[in-house]
């Protein structure tokens, strides 16, 4: 039995829940009467239900986000079928705006909107005394970053193991950008510098080697960002043979010289940046209060490419007010020409609270009322349009993003990869009827007929790109196309590393 338990439905088991490991950690006295119970989405809800109960919690709180909203809300009202005397809390970022139109802060008995650290263990203390809260819908006060306790040792060693740690070096975001409820942010507040790098080097110590920095604004402050770039630097001189892998979000037009030297200095598989582009159309940067210098962000991905060794993923958005298929092209392919090693083609969501709703009459946008809230038709873009996009962004993550098919990519994309690989996405659609579960070796076939019958390319060199491709991740199997049985590669047996399958499917291509 425990009195408070803590869970969420993460997306995959990989992933630990930082949110649920601060308020434990922050807790108090009360940390020892709790325990964190993690599932993953897609599990059956009354086994959920079964496991949760088996602890017989008083306190339930559960995190809610816009990929568990649907699940968790099925969970909260079996939870309130069979054991109403749970009194279950909510918090996180789905359930802290308009809480009044979601049945799941209708079924719950209380929810904390915004920052939970602190305001959760006063709620539940209070609740644990029998008192009652002055309201079902408690706004989350914001503690000062010095007073909360750090929550990596709340990750077990199972965590360390098996599963992705996620890290914070700050909160906050400075910037406005109005797709990002991050926008609502005043500023950006940092941790005290040397006890979190202090709380780095115990999770080091234990064995984690990925480090996923949650940071909107990593390289904000370049005096901190270089501290951190150190540590990791020292870790990886100290031991080349087992370094850590790093993955920071990168604002794209602010790399000054310094950073650029530390950056320079990270071997192959060690650092990845996540960088938001979003868009390159200026009128569209200025209607959404994007601040952004193309320029600049352009000319620092082509030193980041050039220069360093460092894996980029490069965010673009469809679907943003008054961004035509044409401009978003026309984006896509100067990205494209900068040569990151993974482009991210998102479609745009209205996130609850997020200030892009403010331009739904205006532009005639047309939002999924159901999560994931992604944009269905503008008024530049209509819905037949919109699923086109949907369809292109699937496929361009199973082609260019996997890393698996280095040589017969610049095939398909020739000189102009927006056209071409859109073409390619209604072919395949049209041949397939879906947009999942297709065998890689399924896609090198529909890949061969593409590129010879519609594609223009001779059948000798669209053949020998793709077994070479096949060949070198591994595919064992004869291709129908092949002439001749090619010997099958004999797998060796890769040493673990920290550095992610697909980052280094790209390093190898």
């Amino acid at each position: 039995m425990t009195d408070i338990l803590l869970s969420t439905l993460n997306a995959r088991y990989s992933h630990a829940s930082l949110g649920l490991r601060y308020l434990r950690a922050n807790l108090g006295a009360l940390r020892e009467r709790s325990e964190i119970a993690e599932f993953v989405i897609g599990q059956k809800t009354e086994e959920i239900v079964e496991k949760i109960l088996a602890r017989r919690p008083r306190i339930l709180g559960l995190g809610v986000y816009i990929w568990n909203v649907e699940e968790t809300t099925r969970l909260v009202a079996q939870l309130k079928t069979v054991a109403p005397e749970i009194a279950i809390v909510l918090g996180g970022p789905e359930v802290s705006y308009e809480t009044d139109e979601q049945r799941i802060c209708a079924l719950a008995d209380y929810v904390i909107t915004g920052w939970g650290d602190v305001t959760f263990a006063w709620l539940v203390e209070m609740l644990l005394r029998g008192e009652a809260p002055p309201a079902r819908i408690i706004p989350g006060a914001q503690a000062e970053l010095k007073d909360l306790v750090l929550p990596y040792a709340e990750y077990t060693d199972e965590d360390v193991r098996q599963r992705h740690l996620y890290v914070e070096a700050s909160r906050g975001c400075p910037f406005k950008c109005e797709f990002c409820l991050s926008s609502l942010d005043k500023t950006a507040w940092p941790f005290e510098l040397e006890r979190f790098l202090g709380a780095l080097d115990t999770l080091h110590a234990r064995g984690v080697r990925q480090f996923k920095f949650v940071d909107r604004t990593f390289n904000l402050k370049v005096d901190t960002s270089l501290a951190i770039l150190e540590f990791f630097l020292d870790k990886i001189e100290a031991d080349a043979n087992d370094p850590p892998f790093v993955h920071f979000e990168l604002i794209p037009d602010h790399l000054p010289d310094r950073l650029k030297t530390a950056i320079a200095r990270f071997p192959p598989g060690t650092l990845q940046f996540e960088i938001g582009i979003q868009t390159f159309d200026p009128e569209v940067q200025t209607r959404i209060s994007r601040r952004q210098n193309d320029e600049k962000a352009a000319a620092n991905l082509r030193w980041l490419r050039e220069h360093s060794n460092a894996h980029l993923h490069v965010d673009l958005i469809a679907g943003l007010p008054g961004e035509s298929v044409e401009s978003f092209a026309r984006g896509f392919d100067r990205l494209v020409a900068l040569a990151p090693h993974e482009i991210q083609f998102g479609i745009l969501k209205r996130l609850r609270g997020a200030p892009i709703a403010r331009h739904t009459q205006a532009h005639d946008l047309r939002f999924n009322p159901d999560p994931p809230y992604n944009i269905l038709s503008t008024d530049v873009i209509d819905f037949a349009t919109m699923q086109r996009l949907s369809r292109f962004a699937r496929y361009w993550d199973m082609v260019a993003n996997s890393g698996r098919l280095p040589r017969t990519l610049p095939l398909l994309l020739g000189d102009a990869p927006f056209r071409r690989f859109l073409a390619f996405s209604d072919w395949l659609y049209a041949r397939l009827g879906q947009t999942h579960a297709i065998a890689h070796e399924r896609l090198v076939h529909a890949l061969q007929a593409f590129l010879i019958a519609e594609g223009g390319v001779e059948a000798e060199i669209a053949n020998r790109a793709l077994i070479d491709d096949f060949r070198g991740q591994g595919g064992r199997s004869r291709l129908a196309f092949e002439t001749e049985d090619a010997a099958r590669p004999v797998p060796v047996p890769r040493k673990k590393s920290a550095t992610p399958s697909r980052q280094a499917r790209h390093l190898a291509g």
